[in-house]
C-alpha cells in the first residue's frame, strides 16, 4: 500500500483521546499518527480512512473538512463485545487535480481489498462511490451496489462526474462490471419519472422511503451488495443537519444505524462509504457523532457475521421448492445458521454471473411464492442473466 497517500490524523485528536476513558474505543484502534507512525495491518479486518475532497460535490463544497469532528465522536464511544482489529489510516488529502484525489483513493481501496480488509471510507462527496466501484475492476468480478439516498444520482452521461451523476458512469463505462444497483430509500419528488422507469428497465431495485422503513423488507438488499454507499443526505435534516443538500424527511438515526449494521452483518459486503458531510451545517457536531455511531453499527455489525452463503456449503441450509402452475419450480434455501433465506437462480455452470445464483430474499417471499406470486427480484435477476 502507498502510504505517502494519507496524512496522519491531528495531534490535537490525538491528544484528546489521551483525556478520554482508557476503555473507549479509540485506545483500541491502531491510529495513523505523527508519533505512532502508519498502522501495521496485518490481522486488520477493518481500515478507516478520510477523504478531503469536495470539488465534485454538487451543491455541498465543505464536505471534505473537518472529518476529525468524526473521530473525535467515534473514539470517544465504547466498544461492543467484539473481536474484531480495526486501523484508522489517516486522510486522503486534495490532489492538485480531483483525478488525483481518485487515483489515490483506488489505490487505497485496491489495496485493502486485496489484503481482505474491509475499507470504511468517510467525507468526501458522494462521487467517491465511482472510485470505489472502479478499485473492484482489480478484482475481475461483476460487483452489486446498494446506495441509502434520497436521490439516484443518475445525472446524464454528458455531464462530468460529480456527486448527482455518479451512478450513469458506473452503468454506462467500460469496464462495466456492474451486476445490480439498488437503492434504498429513494424520495420520488427528488427523481423524474423518467430516471425512476429507467431503473426498472434495467432490471435494479429501488425501495422507495416509506418502504424502506419497514427494515427487515430492506435487510435482502445489503445481503446482497459487495459496496455500500450512504449519502447523510438521507436521513432528515433535524437528525442529521451537516448536508447542504439536507431535507426534512428522511431516515431516523436509528434507521441509519440499523442499517449500517445490516451492511455489517451482510458476509458479501466488502466496502463502506458515509459521504456529504458538511460540518459549516453541523450544529453541536450533532451529524458528526451520528456518523460515528453509523460506523459503530457497522462494525457491531461485521463483527457477527456468521459466514453464510458464499462461505457455507448448501448441506447447511433447508432446501424448499414451490411448484409454480405455468412455470418451472423455484427453490429457497434457508440458512441453519441465521435463518435467513435465498432464491436460486438457475444458471449454467460457465455463467460468468454465477457468485450471483442464489439471491437474498425474506420469508415473504417464500410465502408469497407459495401463493403463487413470484418476487419480483427473482424475476429481474433472471432478466439480467439471460
Amino acid at each position: 500500500m502507498n502510504q505517502d497517500f494519507l496524512i496522519p490524523i491531528k495531534d490535537s485528536v490525538v491528544a484528546y483521546l489521551a483525556l478520554q476513558s482508557a476503555s473507549c474505543l479509540g485506545h483500541s484502534i491502531q491510529i495513523h499518527s505523527t508519533e505512532e507512525g502508519f498502522p501495521d495491518l496485518e490481522n486488520v479486518q477493518i481500515a478507516i480512512f478520510g477523504v478531503q475532497e469536495d470539488r465534485n460535490s454538487q451543491d455541498n463544497f465543505g464536505c471534505g473538512e473537518d472529518l476529525y469532528l468524526i473521530r473525535r465522536k467515534f473514539y470517544q464511544l465504547f466498544p461492543g463485545n467484539w473481536h474484531t482489529n480495526i486501523a484508522d489510516l489517516g486522510d486522503i488529502e486534495k490532489g492538485n487535480q480531483v483525478s488525483d484525489t481518485y487515483f489515490a483513493v483506488r489505490e487505497i481501496i485496491t489495496s485493502l481489498l486485496k489484503k481482505n480488509i474491509i475499507p470504511v471510507i468517510i467525507g468526501g462527496g458522494q462521487d467517491i462511490t465511482y472510485v470505489n466501484y472502479r478499485a473492484y475492476d482489480a478484482l475481475e468480478q461483476s460487483v452489486n451496489i446498494t446506495a441509502v439516498d434520497s436521490r439516484f444520482d443518475l445525472g446524464s452521461l454528458e455531464e462530468d462526474l460529480t456527486s448527482q451523476s455518479y451512478l450513469s458512469k458506473i452503468i454506462m463505462q467500460e469496464p462495466n462490471n456492474l451486476f445490480n444497483y439498488c437503492n434504498v430509500g429513494y424520495q420520488t419528488y427528488f427523481n423524474s419519472q423518467e430516471e425512476i422507469s429507467l431503473l426498472d428497465n434495467l432490471f435494479f431495485d429501488a425501495h422507495r422511503l416509506g418502504k424502506a422503513k419497514e427494515l427487515e423488507n430492506i435487510e435482502p438488499a445489503f445481503r446482497n451488495a459487495d459496496i455500500v454507499s450512504i449519502d447523510i443526505g438521507a436521513v432528515r435534516q433535524s437528525e442529521a443537519p451537516a448536508n447542504n443538500n439536507a431535507s426534512p424527511n428522511g431516515f431516523y438515526g436509528e434507521e441509519i444505524c440499523a442499517i449500517a449494521r445490516y451492511a455489517g452483518i451482510s458476509d458479501k459486503v466488502s466496502s463502506f462509504g458515509i459521504y456529504e458531510y458538511n460540518s459549516k451545517h453541523d450544529n453541536n457536531h450533532q451529524t458528526a457523532h451520528l456518523i460515528a455511531q453509523i460506523i459503530w453499527y457497522f462494525i457491531e455489525g461485521v463483527n457477527f457475521r456468521v459466514k453464510d452463503y458464499p462461505f457455507s456449503g448448501k448441506e447447511n441450509y433447508q432446501r424448499f421448492t414451490v411448484l409454480l402452475e405455468d412455470d418451472e419450480p423455484l427453490t429457497f434455501y434457508k440458512s441453519n445458521k441465521s435463518g435467513r433465506w435465498w432464491i436460486e437462480i438457475n444458471i449454467l455452470s460457465n455463467n460468468k454471473y454465477k457468485r450471483h445464483a442464489l439471491i437474498p430474499c425474506t420469508y415473504k417471499d417464500y410465502t408469497d411464492a407459495t401463493q403463487q406470486i413470484i418476487p419480483e427480484k427473482w424475476y429481474k435477476a433472471m432478466k439480467k442473466m439471460v
